[in-house]
């Protein structure tokens, strides 16, 4: 019948406590309380049980999904803090749909509530995350790697060997050649046998440890993101962004009254702007004609003349996509291209009331079919009685028409520009003191002009081309093209934090995926017969493979200074060099299955 050995059960479970101290936690993350550990439910413990909550790894990859999560609308709905025109627009086109997103906050989601509340949740649980683990990862490099326990036969990988050299120059080679790999090392004497019991020889071992960088790159992975998210927080509150139009020959001076639009963060002070300006020389681009990229831009480069201070010198550079001017902590980017037909206005009375470039917006890439209006506010018709005009219509490039989409640019470069205008006298508006949008024509208060033929008036016009405006109302001249750009003055006072926390947390990253924390201890002493008798065994934090080749490898070169004794029969062991090609026992009696033995280990866990 069989029964249980019930008299080493106590120096098992000292045996196996002694392992588990041994092992230790490689690891410093916090631990999990169990259930007995949990606090009295009140508001102290509610307290500490939501703290708990929020600081755990979990929770934080909840967070950080969540916030990437809510950033999308900002990506796909337009931004009040980007483009304000287009927010308006699609409000005039989505009326209910506006609504809801309005109540939602999706047209300011980054200064939204429910984003600054994940975004400050996620940066408090980082923090308390973080804290805990930097004083645990200190306090173990401090610390001397933990001695070895008595059965090193029970770790993952092991080896054993005799050897006719002595104790203490086996572990002194031992420590030797650890330091050599980049472990750190404590030498222990273990008088007696292994457990301490006074058995027979005498000895030591070595305790050795290594990949603290696997910690060290996750401390610096989330300490990253910290820095990412104040890095973030500083651009939302320092930053300033700025868009404006220029067309070739005019310029730029970075004040406040020069951008078409201008945004910044609640703490950004407009007398921060750096004092500096530009103009807008030439601007040149150039197109795929060929293939199926036809119409995609190849070049965008506008030459310009800038100056930095109040007497800065002028100098010359070019600003193309990606290459921005940078000037104090601002930078200047190219973002768009276009083109202004020069045009010229005389009234009823022959005298000229306008002449200059008009902006036209591009609709489409392709072609770069683009509309806008033009405002004539000093104008009198032919019976000398003030009036205004506005005309409205269509620029293309390279004019072509069909009857499904009418007028438009086949190609995006000046092969056949055409200017078509509708024409309009009345109010424009601009009186009433109330800001217009330069790019569309209000219409309440006007009348379109109306042919002979008693159709309304439409004309389309070459470059060099006049028209003749119905009734006598003067004269319209379409001179040439001339070319813009839109610029962004920018200046994001985190961006030089956030690429560094971006770069330190892929290097912390792939520390704490690639680095592996293991130990090692090497024990050596004398048996009975006086042979010395050598035990290696490793430890990981997760299993590896490489663990025992690893053992084997340090087996192997142990052996130039501890080089394995010959059996009693006089045969020399078959020294092998992987830990994990053969199974081994304990030692601590020396038994002859590991006296007749070269290296061996146990590759699996008990």
């Amino acid at each position: 019948m069989p029964t249980a050995d019930v008299g080493n059960a106590p120096e098992n479970t000292r045996a196996d406590t002694e392992e588990q101290e041994a092992g230790g936690r490689i690891s410093t993350a916090p631990r999990e309380d169990s259930a007995a550990d949990a606090p009295a439910l009140g508001p102290v413990g509610w307290a500490r049980w939501f703290w708990r909550q929020l600081t755990s790894m979990r929770v934080a990859l909840i967070l950080l999904f969540l916030l990437s999560l809510a950033a999308v609308p900002g990506s796909l709905i337009p931004q009040n803090g980007a483009d304000a025109f287009a927010v308006r627009n699609f409000k005039e086109r989505n009326g209910t749909l506006a609504e809801v997103y309005d109540r939602l906050q999706l047209f300011d989601v980054y200064s939204s509530v429910w984003f600054s509340a994940v975004y400050i949740l996620l940066f408090v649980s980082l923090i308390g995350c973080i804290l805990p683990r930097s004083g645990q990862f200190a306090g173990q490099l401090r610390s001397r790697p933990p001695r070895a326990p008595r059965r090193l036969t029970r770790m993952p990988a092991h080896t054993t060997w005799r050897t006719d050299a002595e104790p203490d120059q086996v572990l002194r080679a031992a420590r030797t050649l650890l330091r050599g790999r980049r472990f750190r090392t404590s030498l222990t004497e273990e008088p007696g046998g292994p457990d301490g019991s006074g058995g027979s020889g005498s000895g030591g071992s070595v305790a050795a440890e290594k990949g603290y960088l696997r910690e060290a790159g996750n401390l610096v992975f989330h300490i990253s993101l910290v820095v990412m998210l104040l890095a973030f927080a500083a651009g939302q509150l320092w930053n300033s962004e700025g868009g404006k139009l220029i067309v070739e020959g005019d310029g730029f001076s970075n004040t406040l009254v020069q951008y078409d639009d201008f945004t910044s963060g609640s703490l950004y002070d407009t007398d921060d702007l750096d004092v500096f300006g530009f103009t807008l020389e030439e601007f040149h681009a150039s197109f795929e004609r060929t293939g199926p990229q036809r119409g995609t831009a190849r070049t965008f480069r506008a030459d310009v003349s800038y100056w930095e201070g109040a007497d800065g010198a002028e100098k010359k550079t070019s600003i193309e996509v990606n290459h921005p001017l940078k000037a104090g902590d601002s930078k200047v980017f190219l973002v768009g291209h276009g083109y202004a037909p020069v045009v010229t206005v005389t009234d009823g009375q022959g005298k000229m009331a306008y002449r200059g470039p008009v902006p036209f917006l591009p609709q489409e890439s392709l072609g770069l079919t683009s509309t806008g209006v033009i405002k004539v506010t000093d104008y009198r018709n032919k019976d000398g009685e003030k009036e205004q005009l506005g005309f409205q219509g269509i620029f293309t490039p390279t004019y072509g028409i069909d009857a499904e989409r009418g007028p438009h640019s086949t190609f995006p470069e000046l092969d056949y520009p055409v200017l078509s205008l509708n024409a309009f006298h009345g109010d424009l508006g601009v009186d009433a003191g109330l800001p217009q949008n330069v790019y569309q024509l209000d219409t309440d208060k006007m009348e379109q002009f109306k042919a002979e033929d008693g159709d309304l008036f439409r004309t389309d016009l070459r470059p060099g081309e006049s028209v003749e405006l119905p009734d006598g109302a003067g004269t319209l001249t379409f001179d040439r093209v001339e070319q813009w750009a839109s610029f962004q003055v920018s200046q994001e006072p985190g961006e030089g934090w956030a690429l560094a926390g971006a770069t330190a947390a892929v290097l912390g990253l792939a520390g704490s995926l690639f680095v592996r924390r293991r130990r090692v201890w090497v024990r050596a002493r004398r048996g009975a017969d006086g042979v010395t008798v050598v035990e290696m065994a490793g430890l990981g934090r997760s299993e590896s493979a490489r663990l025992p080749e690893e053992l084997g490898d340090l087996a192997f070169a142990l052996q130039d200074d501890a080089p394995p004794a010959a059996d009693p029969d006089g045969e020399g062991p078959a020294p092998g060099r992987d830990a994990g090609e053969s199974a081994g026992g304990t030692t601590e009696d020396v038994p002859a299955a590991t006296e007749d033995a070269g290296p061996s280990s146990r590759g699996e866990n008990e």
